[in-house]
């Protein structure tokens, strides 16, 4: 699973997906598929790719709670696993591909 993995599913899905990284920040990928750490001040001394591989947990946050009429229907964050996210981009991938297969 790579960075690039997590963008296309926070875009197909329109979530924002956080994982912390080793230096206590985290890393929000948004619904357009900006991979950003609102705590960074400077140029960092990390590689996202590196700091992804050794993350173990994910948070996938909805989007589009403030455009509901009622912020009630808006479904609540989730909290994921490695394997699960990975299994989740992987099926993500896979619809694609058949949604290519039959044009």
């Amino acid at each position: 699973m790579t960075l690039a993995d997590l963008r296309k599913l926070a875009i197909r899905r329109q979530i924002r997906i956080r994982f912390p990284l080793r230096n206590g920040m985290e890393c929000v990928v948004s619904e357009h598929g900006v991979a950003q750490v609102p705590a960074l001040k400077g140029v960092p001394d990390f590689n996202l790719e590196e700091e992804l591989a050794a993350a173990a947990g994910f948070v996938l946050d909805p989007v589009g709670a403030g455009k509901a009429p009622s912020a009630k229907s808006a479904s609540p964050a989730a909290t994921l696993d490695r394997e699960a996210l990975a299994a989740l981009v992987g099926s993500g991938a896979a619809a694609q591909a058949g949604e290519h297969e039959e044009e």
